[in-house]
């Protein structure tokens, strides 16, 4: 299905198919996420520019070397920071998003007041430190060493972050076509983020996810409901092969892992409501099955359970 072929410091390049290539980010590096790179055929399409300029420099010196080409297009699946602080090393391309995706880069991503950001970094990796050191899960303990170390990156590289938006925006579908492929991008609503793009390449069948799809990890929700609905309406799309925006490469059973994974906290938090469980009592009596409880996340299964507890109370 996949081959690697190149290792950096902060992702190892695997080769999906001829021009296709998959950048999976090594945990605590300053990656962060995934990326993909195109050749289009005449030039080169990156999907998401990872957590740091340094590791977005590193990208696009491989897309490039690897293939000779010059990339014409940087896709931002959506707007946090994991996935679009290596925007500035492709400001002389023409940077992709929805219309959503780019008003909230603009008002979540600003760095105002550099002193103040760095102070709040320093204090967030204080309170990380300590709960590092005082947790006895060695789960959530994994989650939080990552979750130091990549933010240690994006701290690392604050002082030269640049937030560069995007420039060429849509709503709903965006098709780019090249010499070699055709490439698809959809936003069916927002699951993750208020807005989620994912890309599909209909010849390989091949789709890049975003956050709407990862491997062993408690997501955040932005809204249960429309998550489930899009993941079920992606179901439909004849994918073979898809790369999440944190994991490995997979096939489309991750789609059906997190369809259950949803409708599953959605129905036992629809019968806490029924029954009139307080969100405390819900979170507390909560026993996590057995397939969840090896997945990672700083807030693990219980800041999702509280969105979609929140959520349907108020729906």
């Amino acid at each position: 299905m996949e081959c690697e072929i190149v290792e950096t410091d902060y992702f190892t390049l695997h080769a999906l198919c001829d021009g296709i290539f998959a950048a999976i980010a090594k945990p605590g590096q300053g990656a962060w996420s995934n990326a993909g790179i195109i050749d289009l055929g005449e030039e080169l399409l990156v999907f998401d520019s990872l957590s740091t300029p340094s590791a977005g420099r590193e990208l696009r010196r491989q897309a490039e070397s690897l293939t000779g080409k010059k990339v014409k297009y940087l896709i931002n699946s959506h707007y946090h920071g994991d996935h679009v602080f290596g925007n500035q090393e492709f400001s002389d391309t023409t940077i992709i998003s929805t219309y959503l995706t780019e008003k909230l880069c603009n008002e979540k991503n600003k760095v105002e007041d550099y002193e103040k950001e760095k102070k709040d970094m320093d204090h967030y990796l204080l309170q990380l430190k300590n709960q590092i050191d005082s947790t006895e899960d060695n789960i959530l303990k994994a989650s939080l060493i990552n979750q130091y170390q990549e933010m240690s990156k994006v701290l690392d590289d604050l002082s030269q972050l640049q937030i560069v938006l995007p420039c060429l925006l849509f709503e709903e579908k965006l098709t780019i076509s090249g010499a070699n492929r055709t490439v698809e991008l959809y936003c069916f609503g927002g699951g993750h983020s208020p807005s989620d793009t994912f890309m599909y390449l209909p010849k390989e069948k091949i789709a890049f996810m975003g956050d709407l799809a990862t491997e062993d990890l408690h997501v955040p929700i932005y809204n249960p409901e429309e998550f489930l609905t899009i993941l079920k309406r992606i179901k439909q799309i004849d994918i073979n092969i898809i790369v999440p925006g944190h994991g490995r490469v997979a096939t489309m059973t991750l789609c059906d892992t997190l369809i259950d994974y949803l409708s599953f906290m959605i129905q036992r938090a629809k019968e806490a409501l029924q029954n009139k469980m307080s969100l405390e009592d819900f979170i507390c009596e909560f026993d996590v099955p057995k397939e969840y409880k090896e997945w990672k996340g700083v807030n693990g299964i219980k800041a999702n359970l509280t969105t979609i507890y929140t959520y349907l109370h108020k729906s």
